[in-house]
């Protein structure tokens, strides 16, 4: 919004060129989504205590500890991220971007599902919410509406490759197939994120992480002299969702100050939905899909955790954790939960570091 009520002002007035630079606008994005969430956080806590009288409902199936130490915590606190992430993004983005509009979409079409998904668990007063098929159904319309706009606004066989990471203009072509793959990249990544939101604070920080490498990525590769310098697919356009990312990483550490342990909300299926369809569109869009897999690594220990446990018990009736997802066999083991947040940070901080290497080292 203000990119378009200013900039053209900047004629006149010097001062409002700042305004062209994505780097300017990007650091209001962060700022301005930090603020929101502080100024918003107790409004919107207060409003969850008041609809959530028992709080957030507790997997009888889980660590005992839980039954204790989580009960009574209001859910849903993604509400707050999707806030000051959209309202920031709209205040500082350059709306006439198509791929602005397509990243609001997937992030704030998942946070519906994973809205739904937590109203459910609450007014029946269980673990359960919306069934698995259900979601998976939602989530593929959704991806797969955002993976054909980007190949339509993608001229050129990039439209529908992959890039390899560590090789220069290297490429898989994957033709019509392209929309299953992306679909699948913004659903694996949703997903991967939800089962990550186990602990208080545990999921946001390696959120905020990529997303604070994928903004760096997006404005590389949507630079046409980065982009070659580097040797990454140039993307003409793409620089412009660093603000959305930059204003991601500001709604993260807005709410990590209230999720921070002893947490005083969740984020619930409401946020872990959204940021991890945050994280696949933005991968799909500068064609880092597969960087993704390093930078969001913990994420992907954490899903595979999951299915590993879930194939071991079906055909050998043994569990190789003991509790899945993985932060809960550490717990199981004893490790005290700071431990275990804290440490898991640490191992989200070495995998950004490694998929940011993949820039340079063609």
């Amino acid at each position: 919004m203000l990119y378009h009520l200013l900039v053209p002002l900047s004629d006149d007035v010097t001062l409002f060129n700042v305004f062209r630079y994505i780097t300017f606008r990007a650091g209001g994005a962060v700022m301005t989504a930090l603020f929101l969430s502080f100024w918003l956080g107790p409004k919107v806590i207060r409003w969850l205590k008041s609809k959530q009288p028992g709080g957030q409902p507790i997997r009888l199936d889980g660590p005992e500890s839980h039954l204790l130490t989580k009960k009574g915590t209001p859910t849903m606190g993604g509400v707050l991220i999707l806030l000051a992430l959209t309202l920031s993004t709209l205040l500082w983005a350059d709306l006439s971007n198509g791929y602005t509009w397509v990243v609001l979409f997937v992030t704030l079409g998942y946070g519906l599902i994973g809205f739904g998904d937590d109203y459910l668990k609450l007014t029946k007063r269980n673990s359960k919410g919306l069934s698995g098929r259900l979601k998976l159904a939602a989530q593929t319309a959704i991806g797969l509406l955002a993976a054909f706009y980007l190949v339509l606004a993608v001229d050129g066989p990039l439209a529908t490759s992959v890039a390899l990471p560590f090789f220069k203009d290297a490429a898989i072509p994957l033709g019509f197939m392209f929309p299953v793959f992306a679909t699948l990249v913004m659903m694996g990544s949703s997903n991967a994120v939800n089962l990550t939101d186990g602990l208080d604070g545990l999921a946001i920080v390696p959120v905020m992480i990529a997303a604070g490498c994928f903004g760096m990525i997006a404005y590389l590769g949507g630079n046409a002299i980065f982009a070659n310098y580097l040797g990454i697919p140039h993307v003409p356009g793409a620089g412009e969702i660093s603000v959305f990312l930059a204003a991601l990483v500001g709604a993260s550490m807005g709410f990590l100050w209230f999720n921070a342990p002893p947490a005083m909300v969740f984020m619930g299926d409401t946020g872990s939905l959204s940021a991890g369809g945050a994280l696949g569109i933005t991968a799909v869009i500068v064609k880092h899909e597969l960087v993704l897999m390093v930078i969001g690594g913990l994420f992907v220990l954490e899903a595979v955790s999951v299915i590993v446990q879930v194939a071991s018990f079906k055909m050998t009736g043994r569990r190789v954790f003991r509790m899945a997802p993985l932060h809960h066999h550490f717990e199981k083991l004893g490790w005290q939960e700071s431990t275990i947040v804290i440490r898991f940070w640490i191992i989200a901080s070495i995998l950004a570091l490694v998929g940011l290497s993949t820039l340079k080292l063609r």
